[in-house]
């Protein structure tokens, strides 16, 4: 390492000039200046010591992470109308329909057997209600049910999400504050960071939370009891749920997709609360193209109630339904326009494929987990499409949508 002599310390001041001082170490590279402006004014020089760090690719800056942050809470779906995540908008709406007992809750009959039984024995018992585990699809009524369970007990409720908890203050402050028996709702579980998510292990079994005090050779550890409480989880990705996790789950409850029939009940509850006038045909028009979602449902509602409003006298019937939905661009499939689009892509460019995934994210312009994760599922699930080794397929049923008709493949048998 370069080091400055004393006579070059001495006339510093008398020279506005910059004497580095360079290390030899591969990370970083160190600079010794002088300030001209003091030295000039016959004070003494002010030396400023900056070290440069060299720029790694494989780190994300702040902002960065930021905005993958942002990416992750609005993912490309949220600016469809037949999302079935929820939209800015939706849940100052949703509050107003949401049930707030079992027996209004409408659907998922299994479940709700099943979590009946549950509440009343805890219930009679005295206890807290053993931990639950709500997974499913978006849209399905997970927060319902939650809200559903603080209310059947009548206790408190205290909700939040994996992504808004950052550091353990953050959890251990919610858990010591909780009231006997309360219910903390924690929805997108498997987002929540392993360190957190270990720091419940011993909360959710033994009530008790290990704390450490100080640092280095003086820290100690503190146990803090905690009281009894009912942990409600929910996720649309079960799968991304650790082992040690799930299993401090006592009650483990799978959302279904709601029949057409569930759902006709749930728009003509909807219509009531929110008072708009609706017969049974212009509900299962609507309910007929909602996805199985109840989400999806009620938005579709307001978007229909705000076209009967202005051009059908405010009340809801089959015709009005079908022609507030077509301006909408949504079909008696529930398929709106990227649906379309890409079913045609595969039919009419590709002959049905299969067509790999990067192919097809290339000609429609979107991002491949775009595709797989948020567009994709529903066609598969209702027959539309088939993923196969070789790539994307469309099916006979999406070939009668279209009219068009299907090629004959041939078959070496």
């Amino acid at each position: 390492m370069d080091v400055a002599t004393g006579d070059e310390w001495a006339s510093a001041s008398a020279r506005p000039r910059s004497t580095t001082c360079r290390s030899h170490c591969p990370f970083a590279s160190a600079s010794l200046r002088t300030n001209p402006d003091l030295a000039q004014s016959g004070r003494s020089p002010y030396y400023r010591f900056s070290v440069e760090l060299p720029k790694q690719p494989h780190l994300k800056s702040a902002s960065a992470q930021r905005a993958s942050a942002r990416g992750a809470a609005h993912p490309p779906e949220a600016d469809r109308l037949v999302a079935a995540t929820r939209v800015d908008d939706d849940s100052a709406f949703e509050l107003k329909l949401r049930p707030t007992r079992l027996a209004e809750f409408i659907g998922q009959t299994k479940a709700k057997e099943q979590l009946a039984i549950a509440l009343q024995a805890a219930k009679s018992r005295g206890e807290a209600l053993d931990h639950v585990l709500l997974f499913g699809p978006p849209g399905l009524g997970k927060t319902t049910l939650a809200t559903i369970i603080a209310n059947e007990l009548e206790v408190g409720y205290q909700q939040t999400s994996g992504p808004a908890l950052q550091i353990q203050g953050d959890l251990t402050a919610i858990l010591t504050n909780l009231r006997e028996k309360q219910v903390l709702f924690l929805d997108e579980v498997h987002r929540l960071q392993p360190v957190l998510e270990e720091k419940l292990y011993t909360a959710l079994e033994d009530y008790k939370l290990d704390i450490i005090i100080g640092q280095g050779p003086s820290a100690r550890t503190h146990v803090m009891e905690i009281r009894p409480f009912t942990f409600v989880a929910a996720t649309t990705r079960p799968g991304l749920l650790s082992s040690p996790l799930r299993s401090r789950f006592g009650i483990l409850l799978r959302l279904e997709f709601y029949t057409d029939d569930e759902l006709r009940f749930i728009v003509t509850r909807s219509a009531e609360v929110i008072g708009v006038p609706i017969d049974q045909d212009g509900a299962a028009e609507i309910a007929m193209r909602s996805r199985g979602t109840p989400r999806i449902a009620n938005r579709l509602l307001r978007r229909v109630r705000d076209y009967a409003e202005v051009r059908a006298q405010g009340k809801i019937d089959r015709p009005t339904a079908q022609a507030a939905l077509t301006l909408l661009e949504v079909d008696a499939h529930g398929f709106d326009e990227l649906d379309r689009r890409l079913l045609r892509t595969i039919i009419e460019k590709y002959d049905g494929g299969p067509v790999g995934l990067n192919t097809l994210a290339a000609a429609l312009a979107e991002e491949q987990d775009a595709l797989e994760e948020v567009y994709e599922p529903f066609l598969i699930q209702i027959g539309f499409l088939d993923r196969t080794p070789r790539g994307r397929v469309a099916t006979r049923l999406a070939y009668e949508h279209f009219n068009i008709e299907m090629p004959h493949r041939p078959s070496l048998f």
